[in-house]
């Protein structure tokens, strides 16, 4: 495809490396191994803008089951900005989710260019870091997340997320050097999170819990395996009320803000019981 003089074209797995190191440039502070998933989720899902063969940006435009999509990772290398090719890219990622709702986490200062491509606001998620409570004690009820069958893991995702996302979630719990950990009570699986380590420090993505002391204890389990003093970062919907209070509980503060938009209606998810978004970059 050739707009504006860059030509786009999916990108190789070795060229999401170069677009995660993009990622850590701008700040976003990516996963180690993030791009293992990321891969995994869709792999014609990436897209990359190049000038005479030299990569200068890149869109992901994920697809997940039959009806939803998701937009991220939209960079412009900076030197070439202000030439159109970031519009070039957003036809190409946009025209990719042709007939799916489609989700993205973007800048806030963006929101007005977003709505004047369809997007609509669900609410704010805020990144929050700090160096949590380590005051974890031993609990039977949470186990390694290995030991749940994926089958449930699945069921009980679908709750926070518009589609099915098996590729993504089979690889991001497994993901290297990362830690999961479910939740279990008599009913099954009553919550999981992971935690991973990252440029700086480790993310907890995501957090689902039945209630808000569940997702303390899975909270404090999870950070209980990083080296102590390391920094966590969490990303929580603003608009939950109970994760708003877990971050203040362990003396967190926020760094960065995204709005959560939509094409058209946001989907009905649980966000009562939603206390750390998976990733900003895929959902």
């Amino acid at each position: 495809m050739n707009t504006s003089s860059i030509t786009i074209r999916p990108m190789t797995r070795a060229e999401i490396d170069l677009g995660i190191d993009w990622a850590a440039a701008e700040g976003w502070n990516p996963g180690l191994h993030d791009a293992e998933s990321f891969y995994a989720a869709d792999p014609g899902g990436f897209l990359v803008g190049l000038l005479d063969n030299e990569p200068v940006g890149m869109i992901s435009a994920v697809k997940y089951g039959h009806s939803f999509g998701f937009i991220g990772f939209y960079i412009v290398r900076p030197a070439f900005r202000g030439r159109r090719h970031g519009l070039a890219l957003w036809q190409a990622g946009m025209q990719a989710l042709s007939g799916r709702r489609v989700g993205l986490d973007g800048v806030v200062a963006q929101q007005d260019n977003y709505r004047r491509s369809g997007f609509v606001l669900a609410y704010n998620n805020v990144r929050y870091e700090g160096v949590p409570c380590r005051s974890a004690k031993p609990d039977k009820a949470i186990v390694p997340l290995t030991q749940v069958p994926f089958d449930e893991v699945l069921r009980y995702d679908s709750a926070f997320f518009p589609d099915e996302r098996a590729a993504l979630l089979g690889s991001w719990i497994a993901q290297r050097s990362s830690i999961a950990l479910g939740v279990v009570r008599d009913r099954g699986l009553a919550g999981y999170g992971v935690i991973r380590p990252c440029r700086a420090g480790f993310k907890v993505g995501p957090l689902f819990a039945d209630d808000a002391k569940l997702a303390d204890r899975l909270f404090r389990a999870l950070v209980a395996q990083v080296p102590h003093g390391s920094p966590v970062q969490l990303d929580i919907p603003a608009v939950n009320s109970a994760a708003l209070e877990l971050v203040a509980a362990h003396g967190m503060a926020p760094v960065f803000e995204t709005a959560r938009m939509y094409t058209g209606a946001a989907p009905a998810l649980a966000i009562d019981r939603l206390f750390g978004v998976t990733t900003f970059e895929l959902g």
